[in-house]
C-alpha cells in the first residue's frame, strides 16, 4: 500500500495510461480522483475502481478551460479538505511537419498538452502550498528528447512540459512540494492504436517500424509507464526532484547498431 491514505487526481484517466495508473494507484491505497473529458470513460474507471473495493470518484472537466479546472478542484478540495498527487496525464498527439500544419491544430496541441498541465497545476498548487506538502507528475514523452519526422506540435510542447517542471520545482521545493516528469516512449494505448489506423495505409508496417527505434523491440504497455508513475508518487523517489523519467525501452540512450 505505497500510496495509503493518499488523495490523487489524475487527469485523462479514462483510457490508456492513465486509467491504468489511476487503478494502480486505487490498489495502492490512495483515494483516487478520476478527471477526463470523456465523461463516459472517466466514469467507467471510476466505477471500475469501485467495483475492485477501491475508493474514487470522477469529476468531469476540460483541462484547457481555467473555469472548468478551477470548478474540479474546488470540488475535489470540499469532497477530500486535499489533493496530496497530481498527475498531469490529459494530452493529444499532433502530426506534420511545421509548413503541413495549420494553425488551429498546432494550438489545439499546444491547449491540451501544455495549457493542460498549466492550469490542473495553478489551481491544485495554492492548496499543496498552504500544506508544504504534494507531489506533481507531468506527462512528457521520450520526443522532448529526440527528433522525430513530422511531430513539430508535439514535440514542441512535450519539450516544454519537460522545462516547466524544471522551473515549477525551482519555485515550489521551499514549499516540500516534489515535481517530476514521466518520458515514455511508444506505449499500445487505445489512443495510439487508433492513430495508427487512422494515420497509416499499414499500421503493422507503422508498428514494425516503431518496434525498431526502441532496444527492448517491442512496444511499451500502459502498466509499464503507470508503474513508474506509481514510483514518482511514492516516498520511494523522495530524493527526486525536477527530474525525467525515462520509460522508453531504450529510444533516447541507445542504438544497436
Amino acid at each position: 500500500m505505497r500510496l495509503k491514505g493518499k488523495i490523487a487526481l489524475l487527469t485523462g484517466a479514462g483510457s490508456g495510461i492513465g486509467r491504468t495508473t489511476a487503478e494502480l494507484f486505487a490498489r495502492e491505497g490512495a483515494t483516487v480522483i478520476v478527471n477526463d473529458i470523456d465523461e463516459a470513460k472517466g466514469l467507467e474507471t471510476a466505477q471500475s475502481i469501485q467495483a475492485s473495493g477501491g475508493s474514487a470518484m470522477f469529476l468531469h472537466a476540460d483541462v484547457t478551460d481555467p473555469g472548468s479546472v478551477r470548478m474540479m478542484v474546488e470540488n475535489a478540495i470540499q469532497a477530500y479538505g486535499r489533493i496530496d498527487i497530481l498527475f498531469n496525464n490529459a494530452g493529444i498527439s499532433g502530426v506534420g511537419a511545421i509548413h503541413e500544419i495549420e494553425p488551429e491544430a498546432w494550438d489545439r496541441v499546444v491547449q491540451v498538452n501544455l495549457r493542460g498541465v498549466f492550469l490542473p497545476s495553478k489551481y491544485v498548487l495554492p492548496y499543496m502550498m498552504e500544506r508544504k506538502s504534494g507531489n506533481i507528475i507531468n506527462m512528457s514523452s521520450c520526443i522532448a528528447e529526440i527528433g522525430l519526422a513530422r511531430r513539430a506540435s508535439y514535440s514542441a510542447t512535450k519539450g516544454a512540459v519537460l522545462a516547466l517542471t524544471k522551473s515549477m520545482q525551482v519555485d515550489y521545493a521551499k514549499y516540500n512540494i516534489r515535481v517530476n516528469a514521466i518520458l515514455p516512449g511508444t506505449i499500445m494505448t487505445p489512443f495510439v492504436e487508433q492513430y495508427l489506423q487512422s494515420s497509416y495505409d499499414d499500421p503493422e508496417a507503422a508498428i514494425a517500424a516503431i518496434k525498431t527505434r526502441q532496444l527492448s523491440g517491442h512496444l511499451g504497455k500502459p502498466e509499464d509507464v503507470a508503474n513508474g508513475v506509481l514510483f514518482l508518487a511514492s516516498d520511494e523517489s523522495s530524493f527526486m526532484m525536477g527530474s525525467p523519467l525515462y520509460m522508453d525501452g531504450g529510444v533516447v540512450f541507445g542504438k544497436d547498431a
